[in-house]
Protein backbone atom coordinates (compact mmCIF):
# COMPACT_ATOMS: atom_id res chain seq x y z
CA UNK A 1 0.00 0.00 0.00
CA UNK A 2 1.11 3.53 -0.76
CA UNK A 3 3.14 5.04 2.11
CA UNK A 4 1.18 8.30 1.76
CA UNK A 5 -1.79 6.84 3.55
CA UNK A 6 -2.78 4.05 5.92
CA UNK A 7 -6.29 4.08 4.50
CA UNK A 8 -7.44 1.33 2.12
CA UNK A 9 -6.65 2.38 -1.45
CA UNK A 10 -9.30 2.45 -4.18
CA UNK A 11 -7.75 2.73 -7.63
CA UNK A 12 -10.01 4.73 -9.98
CA UNK A 13 -9.36 4.55 -13.71
CA UNK A 14 -10.08 7.19 -16.34
CA UNK A 15 -9.09 6.75 -19.95
CA UNK A 16 -10.95 8.80 -22.54
CA UNK A 17 -13.15 11.86 -22.81
CA UNK A 18 -16.46 10.05 -21.96
CA UNK A 19 -14.86 8.83 -18.71
CA UNK A 20 -14.03 12.32 -17.46
CA UNK A 21 -17.66 13.27 -16.83
CA UNK A 22 -18.24 9.98 -15.04
CA UNK A 23 -15.22 10.02 -12.75
CA UNK A 24 -15.61 13.66 -11.63
CA UNK A 25 -18.57 13.14 -9.25
CA UNK A 26 -17.04 9.91 -7.94
CA UNK A 27 -13.82 11.67 -6.97
CA UNK A 28 -15.87 14.46 -5.36
CA UNK A 29 -17.93 11.94 -3.39
CA UNK A 30 -14.78 10.19 -2.14
CA UNK A 31 -13.41 13.55 -1.02
CA UNK A 32 -16.57 14.19 1.01
CA UNK A 33 -16.66 10.79 2.71
CA UNK A 34 -15.32 10.50 6.23
CA UNK A 35 -11.84 9.19 5.52
CA UNK A 36 -12.78 5.56 4.97
CA UNK A 37 -10.70 5.17 1.83
CA UNK A 38 -7.90 6.75 -0.16
CA UNK A 39 -8.47 7.26 -3.89
CA UNK A 40 -5.66 6.81 -6.39
CA UNK A 41 -6.53 8.20 -9.81
CA UNK A 42 -4.98 6.54 -12.86
CA UNK A 43 -5.28 8.25 -16.23
CA UNK A 44 -4.31 5.76 -18.91
CA UNK A 45 -3.75 8.45 -21.51
CA UNK A 46 -6.03 6.67 -23.99
CA UNK A 47 -7.41 10.11 -24.82
CA UNK A 48 -4.28 11.64 -26.28
CA UNK A 49 -5.44 15.23 -26.91
CA UNK A 50 -3.63 16.79 -23.96
CA UNK A 51 -5.26 20.21 -24.33
CA UNK A 52 -8.74 18.67 -24.29
CA UNK A 53 -7.85 16.39 -21.39
CA UNK A 54 -6.48 19.26 -19.34
CA UNK A 55 -9.54 21.45 -20.00
CA UNK A 56 -11.90 18.67 -18.91
CA UNK A 57 -9.96 17.96 -15.72
CA UNK A 58 -9.83 21.66 -14.88
CA UNK A 59 -13.46 22.43 -15.68
CA UNK A 60 -14.85 19.40 -13.87
CA UNK A 61 -12.67 19.80 -10.80
CA UNK A 62 -11.04 16.39 -11.23
CA UNK A 63 -7.83 16.20 -9.19
CA UNK A 64 -4.61 15.81 -11.11
CA UNK A 65 -4.09 12.08 -11.77
CA UNK A 66 -1.71 10.32 -9.44
CA UNK A 67 -0.23 8.75 -12.55
CA UNK A 68 -0.66 9.17 -16.31
CA UNK A 69 0.26 6.05 -18.27
CA UNK A 70 0.46 8.12 -21.49
CA UNK A 71 -0.65 5.23 -23.69
CA UNK A 72 -1.87 7.35 -26.60
CA UNK A 73 -3.47 6.12 -29.80
CA UNK A 74 -3.21 2.78 -31.55
CA UNK A 75 -5.32 -0.11 -32.77
CA UNK A 76 -7.70 -1.66 -30.26
CA UNK A 77 -5.30 -4.55 -29.67
CA UNK A 78 -2.19 -2.38 -29.32
CA UNK A 79 -3.89 0.15 -27.07
CA UNK A 80 -5.49 -2.48 -24.83
CA UNK A 81 -2.25 -4.44 -24.49
CA UNK A 82 -0.19 -1.36 -23.68
CA UNK A 83 -2.66 -0.24 -21.00
CA UNK A 84 -2.49 -3.69 -19.40
CA UNK A 85 1.30 -3.74 -19.48
CA UNK A 86 1.63 -0.33 -17.84
CA UNK A 87 -1.23 -0.76 -15.35
CA UNK A 88 0.01 -3.95 -13.73
CA UNK A 89 3.01 -2.38 -11.91
CA UNK A 90 0.66 0.29 -10.50
CA UNK A 91 -1.39 -2.41 -8.78
CA UNK A 92 1.75 -4.19 -7.59
CA UNK A 93 2.88 -0.97 -5.92
CA UNK A 94 -0.46 0.01 -4.36
CA UNK A 95 -2.13 -3.28 -3.40
CA UNK A 96 -5.61 -1.68 -3.50
CA UNK A 97 -8.71 -3.28 -2.01
CA UNK A 98 -10.51 -2.73 -5.35
CA UNK A 99 -10.26 -1.15 -8.79
CA UNK A 100 -13.09 1.07 -10.07
CA UNK A 101 -13.67 1.52 -13.80
CA UNK A 102 -16.34 3.52 -15.60
CA UNK A 103 -18.05 3.26 -18.96
CA UNK A 104 -17.00 1.15 -21.92
CA UNK A 105 -13.73 2.36 -23.45
CA UNK A 106 -10.61 0.23 -23.97
CA UNK A 107 -9.17 1.43 -20.66
CA UNK A 108 -12.22 -0.02 -18.89
CA UNK A 109 -11.74 -3.61 -20.02
CA UNK A 110 -7.92 -3.44 -20.06
CA UNK A 111 -7.58 -2.32 -16.44
CA UNK A 112 -10.41 -4.61 -15.42
CA UNK A 113 -8.62 -7.66 -16.81
CA UNK A 114 -5.40 -6.79 -15.02
CA UNK A 115 -7.24 -6.34 -11.72
CA UNK A 116 -9.15 -9.62 -11.72
CA UNK A 117 -6.12 -11.64 -12.86
CA UNK A 118 -4.36 -10.28 -9.78
CA UNK A 119 -7.39 -11.25 -7.65
CA UNK A 120 -8.34 -7.63 -6.97
CA UNK A 121 -12.11 -6.98 -6.93
CA UNK A 122 -13.38 -4.95 -9.89
CA UNK A 123 -16.12 -2.34 -9.59
CA UNK A 124 -17.93 -1.27 -12.77
CA UNK A 125 -19.87 1.99 -12.86
CA UNK A 126 -22.43 2.17 -15.68
CA UNK A 127 -22.92 -1.60 -15.89
CA UNK A 128 -25.56 -3.52 -17.81
CA UNK A 129 -26.06 -1.17 -20.76
CA UNK A 130 -26.61 -3.11 -24.00
CA UNK A 131 -27.22 -2.02 -27.58
CA UNK A 132 -27.28 -5.55 -28.96
CA UNK A 133 -24.76 -4.47 -31.60
CA UNK A 134 -21.63 -6.63 -31.29
CA UNK A 135 -20.03 -4.67 -34.16
CA UNK A 136 -19.42 -1.81 -31.71
CA UNK A 137 -16.14 -2.19 -29.79
CA UNK A 138 -17.82 -0.52 -26.82
CA UNK A 139 -20.44 -3.27 -26.67
CA UNK A 140 -17.74 -5.92 -26.37
CA UNK A 141 -16.04 -3.88 -23.64
CA UNK A 142 -19.34 -3.56 -21.72
CA UNK A 143 -20.19 -7.26 -21.84
CA UNK A 144 -16.73 -8.48 -20.86
CA UNK A 145 -16.22 -5.91 -18.10
CA UNK A 146 -19.54 -6.85 -16.51
CA UNK A 147 -18.66 -10.55 -16.61
CA UNK A 148 -15.49 -10.04 -14.57
CA UNK A 149 -16.80 -7.39 -12.16
CA UNK A 150 -17.43 -8.03 -8.48
CA UNK A 151 -19.76 -5.07 -7.90
CA UNK A 152 -21.85 -3.56 -10.68
CA UNK A 153 -23.57 -0.16 -10.53
CA UNK A 154 -26.39 0.50 -12.99
CA UNK A 155 -27.92 3.74 -14.28
CA UNK A 156 -31.38 2.27 -14.89
CA UNK A 157 -33.41 -0.68 -13.58
CA UNK A 158 -33.62 -2.44 -16.94
CA UNK A 159 -29.84 -2.86 -16.94
CA UNK A 160 -30.08 -5.43 -14.15
CA UNK A 161 -32.26 -7.62 -16.39
CA UNK A 162 -29.50 -7.62 -19.00
CA UNK A 163 -26.95 -8.68 -16.40
CA UNK A 164 -29.10 -11.44 -14.90
CA UNK A 165 -29.83 -12.77 -18.41
CA UNK A 166 -26.05 -13.05 -18.88
CA UNK A 167 -25.68 -15.11 -15.70
CA UNK A 168 -24.61 -12.38 -13.28
CA UNK A 169 -25.90 -12.70 -9.71
CA UNK A 170 -28.33 -9.86 -8.94
CA UNK A 171 -26.77 -9.62 -5.45
CA UNK A 172 -23.71 -8.06 -7.11
CA UNK A 173 -25.83 -5.40 -8.84
CA UNK A 174 -26.77 -2.02 -7.35
CA UNK A 175 -29.08 0.50 -9.03
CA UNK A 176 -27.34 3.76 -8.11
CA UNK A 177 -28.40 6.23 -10.80
CA UNK A 178 -26.42 8.10 -13.44
CA UNK A 179 -23.10 9.78 -12.58
CA UNK A 180 -23.16 11.59 -15.95
CA UNK A 181 -26.24 13.42 -14.73
CA UNK A 182 -24.47 14.22 -11.45
CA UNK A 183 -21.87 16.08 -13.51
CA UNK A 184 -24.47 17.79 -15.67
CA UNK A 185 -26.49 19.07 -12.71
CA UNK A 186 -23.36 20.15 -10.84
CA UNK A 187 -22.17 22.23 -13.79
CA UNK A 188 -25.32 23.50 -15.49
CA UNK A 189 -25.15 26.95 -13.89
CA UNK A 190 -21.48 27.23 -14.94
CA UNK A 191 -22.14 26.26 -18.57
CA UNK A 192 -20.78 28.70 -21.16
CA UNK A 193 -23.65 30.49 -22.99
CA UNK A 194 -23.89 29.21 -26.57
CA UNK A 195 -23.47 32.73 -28.00
CA UNK A 196 -20.20 33.11 -26.10
CA UNK A 197 -19.05 29.73 -27.42
CA UNK A 198 -19.64 30.88 -30.98
CA UNK A 199 -17.94 34.21 -30.34
CA UNK A 200 -14.86 32.42 -28.96
CA UNK A 201 -14.44 30.28 -32.05
CA UNK A 202 -15.76 32.46 -34.88
CA UNK A 203 -14.19 35.87 -35.26
CA UNK A 204 -16.99 37.07 -37.55
CA UNK A 205 -19.87 35.81 -35.38
CA UNK A 206 -22.68 38.39 -35.28
CA UNK A 207 -25.30 36.92 -32.89
CA UNK A 208 -27.43 35.64 -35.77
CA UNK A 209 -28.25 32.33 -34.09
CA UNK A 210 -30.78 32.42 -31.26
CA UNK A 211 -31.36 30.14 -28.28
CA UNK A 212 -33.82 27.31 -28.99
CA UNK A 213 -33.57 28.11 -32.68
CA UNK A 214 -30.68 25.92 -33.83
CA UNK A 215 -29.78 22.25 -34.11
CA UNK A 216 -26.62 20.76 -32.61
CA UNK A 217 -24.92 17.98 -34.58
CA UNK A 218 -22.24 15.65 -33.21
CA UNK A 219 -21.01 12.58 -35.05
CA UNK A 220 -18.01 10.32 -34.63
CA UNK A 221 -19.04 6.63 -34.79
CA UNK A 222 -17.20 4.56 -37.41
CA UNK A 223 -20.55 3.33 -38.79
CA UNK A 224 -21.41 6.94 -39.67
CA UNK A 225 -18.09 8.49 -40.66
CA UNK A 226 -15.88 5.70 -42.03
CA UNK A 227 -18.21 4.79 -44.91
CA UNK A 228 -18.16 7.43 -47.67
CA UNK A 229 -21.71 6.73 -48.85
CA UNK A 230 -23.17 6.89 -45.34
CA UNK A 231 -21.26 10.03 -44.37
CA UNK A 232 -22.18 11.75 -47.64
CA UNK A 233 -25.86 10.88 -47.17
CA UNK A 234 -25.94 12.18 -43.62
CA UNK A 235 -24.21 15.44 -44.61
CA UNK A 236 -26.66 15.94 -47.47
CA UNK A 237 -29.51 15.48 -44.98
CA UNK A 238 -27.94 17.94 -42.54
CA UNK A 239 -27.56 20.52 -45.31
CA UNK A 240 -31.27 20.13 -46.08
CA UNK A 241 -32.13 20.57 -42.39
CA UNK A 242 -29.94 23.65 -42.18
CA UNK A 243 -32.09 25.44 -44.76
CA UNK A 244 -34.86 25.52 -42.15
CA UNK A 245 -32.85 25.54 -38.91
CA UNK A 246 -29.22 26.65 -38.42
CA UNK A 247 -26.88 23.80 -37.48
CA UNK A 248 -23.93 24.02 -35.07
CA UNK A 249 -21.43 21.23 -35.72
CA UNK A 250 -18.43 20.68 -33.39
CA UNK A 251 -16.39 18.39 -35.64
CA UNK A 252 -14.72 15.39 -34.01
CA UNK A 253 -11.12 14.82 -35.22
CA UNK A 254 -12.06 11.43 -36.69
CA UNK A 255 -14.99 12.97 -38.55
CA UNK A 256 -12.91 15.88 -39.84
CA UNK A 257 -10.32 13.44 -41.15
CA UNK A 258 -12.90 11.38 -43.03
CA UNK A 259 -14.71 14.43 -44.45
CA UNK A 260 -11.40 15.59 -45.88
CA UNK A 261 -10.42 12.11 -47.09
CA UNK A 262 -13.71 11.68 -48.99
CA UNK A 263 -13.65 15.23 -50.37
CA UNK A 264 -16.93 16.22 -48.68
CA UNK A 265 -15.92 19.61 -47.29
CA UNK A 266 -17.94 21.45 -49.95
CA UNK A 267 -21.14 19.87 -48.61
CA UNK A 268 -20.67 21.60 -45.27
CA UNK A 269 -20.03 24.88 -47.03
CA UNK A 270 -23.26 24.62 -49.01
CA UNK A 271 -25.55 24.78 -45.99
CA UNK A 272 -26.24 27.00 -42.99
CA UNK A 273 -23.81 24.99 -40.89
CA UNK A 274 -21.44 26.50 -38.34
CA UNK A 275 -18.45 24.20 -37.87
CA UNK A 276 -16.53 24.36 -34.60
CA UNK A 277 -13.57 22.45 -33.12
CA UNK A 278 -14.23 19.85 -30.39
CA UNK A 279 -15.55 21.71 -27.36
CA UNK A 280 -14.63 21.49 -23.65
CA UNK A 281 -17.38 20.25 -21.35
CA UNK A 282 -18.77 23.58 -20.15
CA UNK A 283 -18.96 24.83 -23.73
CA UNK A 284 -20.71 21.78 -25.14
CA UNK A 285 -23.09 21.83 -22.16
CA UNK A 286 -24.02 25.42 -22.95
CA UNK A 287 -24.65 24.58 -26.61
CA UNK A 288 -26.70 21.45 -25.79
CA UNK A 289 -28.89 23.13 -23.18
CA UNK A 290 -29.89 25.96 -25.54
CA UNK A 291 -30.47 23.81 -28.63
CA UNK A 292 -33.89 23.24 -30.15
CA UNK A 293 -32.81 19.71 -31.09
CA UNK A 294 -29.67 17.56 -30.97
CA UNK A 295 -28.67 15.14 -33.73
CA UNK A 296 -25.98 12.78 -32.48
CA UNK A 297 -24.46 9.31 -32.33
CA UNK A 298 -23.11 9.93 -28.80
CA UNK A 299 -24.34 7.80 -25.92
CA UNK A 300 -23.67 10.51 -23.37
CA UNK A 301 -25.63 13.14 -25.29
CA UNK A 302 -28.64 10.82 -25.43
CA UNK A 303 -28.65 10.87 -21.63
CA UNK A 304 -27.91 14.56 -21.24
CA UNK A 305 -30.66 15.64 -23.63
CA UNK A 306 -33.17 13.50 -21.72
CA UNK A 307 -32.08 15.13 -18.45
CA UNK A 308 -32.35 18.59 -20.03
CA UNK A 309 -35.62 17.96 -21.85
CA UNK A 310 -34.06 18.67 -25.25
CA UNK A 311 -35.33 16.55 -28.20
CA UNK A 312 -32.65 14.14 -29.44
CA UNK A 313 -32.44 12.42 -32.82
CA UNK A 314 -29.92 9.57 -32.59
CA UNK A 315 -28.06 8.67 -35.77
CA UNK A 316 -27.66 5.01 -34.86
CA UNK A 317 -29.60 1.82 -35.48
CA UNK A 318 -29.75 0.93 -31.78
CA UNK A 319 -28.94 2.35 -28.38
CA UNK A 320 -27.49 0.91 -25.18
CA UNK A 321 -29.50 3.56 -23.33
CA UNK A 322 -33.11 2.55 -24.12
CA UNK A 323 -34.45 4.48 -21.15
CA UNK A 324 -33.76 7.67 -23.13
CA UNK A 325 -36.25 6.38 -25.73
CA UNK A 326 -38.79 4.76 -23.37
CA UNK A 327 -38.91 7.65 -20.90
CA UNK A 328 -36.82 10.45 -22.38
CA UNK A 329 -36.65 12.72 -25.41
CA UNK A 330 -34.71 10.39 -27.71
CA UNK A 331 -35.72 8.84 -31.06
CA UNK A 332 -33.55 6.38 -33.00
CA UNK A 333 -33.33 6.93 -36.76
CA UNK A 334 -30.01 5.50 -37.95
CA UNK A 335 -28.58 7.13 -41.07
CA UNK A 336 -31.85 6.97 -43.02
CA UNK A 337 -32.51 10.40 -44.54
CA UNK A 338 -36.30 10.00 -44.58
CA UNK A 339 -36.37 9.05 -40.88
CA UNK A 340 -34.05 11.92 -39.95
CA UNK A 341 -36.13 14.45 -41.88
CA UNK A 342 -39.39 13.06 -40.50
CA UNK A 343 -38.12 13.43 -36.95
CA UNK A 344 -36.93 16.96 -37.71
CA UNK A 345 -40.38 17.81 -39.10
CA UNK A 346 -41.85 16.68 -35.79
CA UNK A 347 -39.46 19.00 -33.96
CA UNK A 348 -40.15 21.99 -36.19
CA UNK A 349 -43.93 21.58 -36.27
CA UNK A 350 -44.74 20.22 -32.82
CA UNK A 351 -41.63 20.79 -30.70
CA UNK A 352 -40.34 17.22 -30.82
CA UNK A 353 -40.55 14.42 -28.34
CA UNK A 354 -41.06 15.29 -24.69
CA UNK A 355 -40.08 13.00 -21.85
CA UNK A 356 -39.49 12.64 -18.13
CA UNK A 357 -36.42 12.43 -15.91
CA UNK A 358 -35.59 8.78 -15.17
CA UNK A 359 -35.48 7.50 -11.60
CA UNK A 360 -32.33 8.40 -9.62
CA UNK A 361 -31.06 10.80 -12.27
CA UNK A 362 -31.02 13.29 -9.43
CA UNK A 363 -27.39 14.33 -8.97
CA UNK A 364 -26.67 11.92 -6.09
CA UNK A 365 -25.57 8.74 -7.89
CA UNK A 366 -21.89 9.07 -6.94
CA UNK A 367 -22.76 9.50 -3.26
CA UNK A 368 -24.78 6.28 -3.36
CA UNK A 369 -21.94 4.47 -5.14
CA UNK A 370 -19.29 5.42 -2.57
CA UNK A 371 -21.60 4.58 0.34
CA UNK A 372 -22.23 1.12 -1.14
CA UNK A 373 -18.50 0.52 -1.75
CA UNK A 374 -17.69 1.38 1.87
CA UNK A 375 -20.47 -0.89 3.15
CA UNK A 376 -19.48 -3.73 0.84
CA UNK A 377 -15.71 -3.79 1.29
CA UNK A 378 -14.69 -1.92 4.45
Amino acid sequence: MNDNSKKPVLVCVVGARPNFMKIAPIMAAIKKQEGHLQPYLVHTGQHYDEAMKDSFFRQLGIPEPDIDLEVGSGSHAVQTAEIMRLFEPVLDDLNPFAVLVVGDVNSTIACGLVAVKKHIPLIHVEAGLRSGDRQMPEEINRVLTDQISDLLFTTEKEAEKNLVAEGIDSKRVCFAGNVMIDTLLNNLKKATPFSEVLSRHISSYRQNIEAKNYALLTMHRPSNVDDEAVLSRILDTIVEISQKLPVIFPVHPRTAKMIEKFGLTSKLQSGNITCLPPLPYLEILGVVSSAKVVLTDSGGLQEETTALGVPCITLRESTERPITVDQGTNVIVGSDSEKILSSMKEVLERGGKSGQIPEKWDGHAAKRIIQKIIEHYL
